[in-house]
């Protein structure tokens, strides 16, 4: 929970950098336009003024200061037209077809100078039509720049949670291995020794149980070979299993197809998918109710829905659910739903996701597999 937290803050922070460094970039910009634009502006009086002393010049002026100020402008798109609209002249146009359509789109923005009987009709150069876009260009890269680094801190985080969440499997696994063991050949002698008594054989199914958990431990990590198998002796283990270690209070119903629903899995690991499933419902409805495990084949996948009568999910905890370490309860680690979560999507290529949930009413979850 805390690491979720955690991220959620650096997220906010990377975004409120974004934002800031955008609103920056904005308001600099902005106002390193707007100065381009006065000193052009103030340019292009300068130009129209030489402009108009060169059509009231005669035989005695002297023409080099005016002439130089003309030919200084190598930058601004000018259109001089006359009192019908025609063009007398224009300087650093490059698209002479259209000139016409350019003139009047430079009058309707009003980037105009009147001189006498001419109008001096200018745009912006194309380094400050760039300057104003280069804001909109930045804010682009800051923004992929923060989607990459969240990216690259929920990978590498998920990456190490994952090396965490196999080493503690792996190592659970070998741990139990040795007094599985032992427990195995008590087990042996018990039966040599009474071999009568109707409770070795349960207890024989119990250590089978542990030997199977130690397996499902082991292959976290890894990726093994599904098989075809049939998802209704699956959910009939479960239940089965579910039935003897609940309280009677705890109804399990089961609704499946009359027909085998052939699936390739794990069928280990799937069970303990659907185990902790029911193990989670029976934990939100505190030993007493109602689970329904039902199971579809159809459009070519698998659905299979367990709906509990609990005390259901908040509607805010719904997206952490998943997450390796959130739990609701007092006591637990919150990584039985993370790897279930692994389980599915991971080695079977499925889904899995809270359908619905409301508190006070039960949750349903959903897990969809291809055929």
């Amino acid at each position: 929970m805390q690491w979720t937290d955690r991220i959620r803050q650096v997220k906010i922070l990377l975004v409120i950098a974004a934002v800031v460094i955008a609103v920056v970039s904005l308001l600099v910009s902005h106002y390193l336009v707007r100065d381009l634009q006065r000193e052009e502006r103030a340019k292009m009086e300068t130009w129209a003024e030489a402009l108009q002393a060169l059509n009231n010049a005669d035989e005695t002026t002297d023409l080099s200061l005016v002439l130089n100020v003309m030919q200084s402008n190598n930058t601004i798109p000018v259109i001089v037209l006359n009192d019908e609209g025609g063009i007398d002249d224009y300087r650093n146009i490059s698209d002479t077809l259209h000139i016409e359509d350019y003139a009047r789109r430079m009058v309707q923005a009003g980037d105009t100078i009147r001189i006498g009987s001419q109008l001096v009709c200018y745009d912006e150069s194309i380094m400050l039509k760039r300057l104003t876009q280069w804001p909109y260009v930045q804010l682009g890269i800051v923004m992929i720049f923060v989607v990459v680094a969240i990216f690259a801190l929920l990978s590498s985080k998920r990456a190490e949670q994952n090396k965490v969440w196999v080493g503690l499997s792996k190592e659970t696994a070998h741990q139990l291995g040795t007094p599985i063991s032992s427990l195995m050949a008590w087990v042996e002698i018990l039966k040599e020794n009474y071999p009568q008594d109707d409770l070795i054989p349960e207890m024989d199914k119990d250590v089978k149980r542990l030997e199977r958990i130690a397996e499902r431990f082991s292959k976290i990590g890894s990726l093994p070979e599904p098989v075809d198998a049939s998802m209704n002796e699956v959910l009939v283990h479960v239940v089965d299993y579910m039935d003897r270690r609940t309280s009677k209070k705890v109804e399990m119903v089961c609704h499946v197809p009359d027909h085998d629903v052939i699936v390739k899995m794990n069928a280990s690991l799937f069970e303990w998918v659907i185990e902790n499933l029911c193990k989670n419902a029976v934990d939100a409805m505190e030993g007493t109710g109602r689970i329904v495990l039902t199971l579809t084949d159809a459009d070519g996948r698998v659905v299979l829905e367990v709906q509990d009568n609990g005390k259901g999910i908040r509607k805010k905890d719904i997206k952490n659910v998943f997450t390796p370490g959130f739990t609701t309860k007092k006591r637990g680690w919150g990584l039985g739903l993370s790897l279930a979560k692994r389980i599915v999507e991971d080695y079977h290529h499925g889904r899995i996701f809270v359908k619905q949930s409301e508190v006070g009413v039960g949750t349903t979850f959903r897990i969809e597999m291809k055929k």
